[in-house]
């Protein structure tokens, strides 16, 4: 199976997947390919709808990249199988949205991609297998929001492809089997456990709009500034305070997010209902986190916001963004 990232920071439309990769029995690479594919959807339509809410922008493809260098040599045959991908040591295209830019370029799943706008894909900053595909990321991110990108690979003719503008993350699904998100500020990182957990697009939603609130607010940035301590110290005091503060914040951003895409904000409530439950009443309760009832309670507030304004025939304004924190250290005491 694939190689795992590092943890770097703390927690519909289905678009097709190739014919090979959804027999009745489906290998363990194929059955990924299809939770990448819920996540590429989830998290273009999140970005793309929440445009305006967002403070930093890049260009949405509607798109996944895999990588053969994510598996061992003996696994390699079954993701070239599971992808419908070519025998090319490249990055590939491992999920595509439904009606996206990329969908209507005609990209496809599996297509290996050497170059963008005839520049060679670089290689990444280490040896670590997702290194082309961050590479490749940031590549693409760094052009304008509705730049046309010519991406092409070995014996493919280059496809243009004209984005949609939209919030600045990427999103991964990591073969992981527990049930975790991470969000880096240029990313969202989904384990497949987690997608696994969600039931439903609407609930997996909920989970990553999460994580999207805590890049859209800059959190990893303001804890930066703040001086925390990301060591065991993370769990105490003040550095927990401000790891809790921007946990909160998140949670009450994520249905907001939700809505404005369609989705039901009451998805996170149901999510979080069951994942707050999921190994019944733990032990300890994590300093950093809220309570899952206090969660909830959240969510609930937001939600009759929400349906408040929608009554009243009113634009959805959530307050963090009419409203941002300040970014200094001095207000997240």
């Amino acid at each position: 199976m694939r190689a795992l990232l590092p943890v770097i920071a703390a927690l519909t439309v289905l678009p097709s997947i190739p014919a090979n990769a959804a027999a009745s029995a489906p290998s363990p690479i194929a059955a990924l390919a299809a939770q990448e594919a819920r996540v590429a959807a989830i998290g273009f339509r999140l970005t793309t709808a929440n445009a305006a809410w967002c403070p930093a922008l890049q260009p949405q493809f509607g798109w996944i990249w895999g990588d053969p260098r994510l598996y061992p040599a003996a696994d390699r045959s079954a993701m070239r199988a599971a992808y419908d991908a070519q025998d090319v040591d490249a990055p590939y295209v491992a999920a595509i949205v439904a009606g996206s830019p990329a969908a209507a370029a005609g990209i496809r799943v599996g297509m290996p991609v050497t170059h963008v706008n005839d520049t060679p894909v670089p290689p990444g900053e280490s040896d670590h297998p997702y290194a082309r595909i961050t590479a490749l990321e940031k590549m693409l991110a760094a052009l304008p929001p509705r730049a046309i990108a010519m991406i092409g690979g070995e014996g493919i003719d280059a496809r243009g492809v004209a984005p949609t503008t939209g919030c600045a993350s990427d999103f991964r699904l990591e073969d992981r089997d527990r049930e975790g998100a991470v969000a880096d500020g240029r990313a969202v990182y989904v384990d497949a456990g987690l997608a696994r957990f969600a039931p439903d697009d609407d609930e997996l939603a909920a989970a990553i709009a999460h994580e999207l609130a805590h890049n859209i607010l800059r959190h990893r940035a303001r804890l930066d500034a703040a001086g925390v301590d990301r060591g065991i110290a993370k769990q105490f005091g003040r550095n927990a305070r401000l790891f809790k503060q921007t946990e909160v914040e998140a949670d009450r951003l994520s249905v907001w997010l939700l809505a404005n895409a369609g989705y039901d904000p009451r998805a996170a409530v149901r999510f979080w209902d069951r994942f707050g439950q999921r190994k019944g009443r733990p032990a300890i309760q994590a300093a950093t986190h809220p309570r899952w009832r206090d969660r909830v309670a959240s969510f609930e507030t937001e939600i009759a916001a929400i349906e408040q304004a929608r009554a009243a025939g009113r634009p959805l304004e959530p307050p963090l963004i009419a409203n941002p924190p300040p970014l200094d250290p001095p207000p997240l005491e």
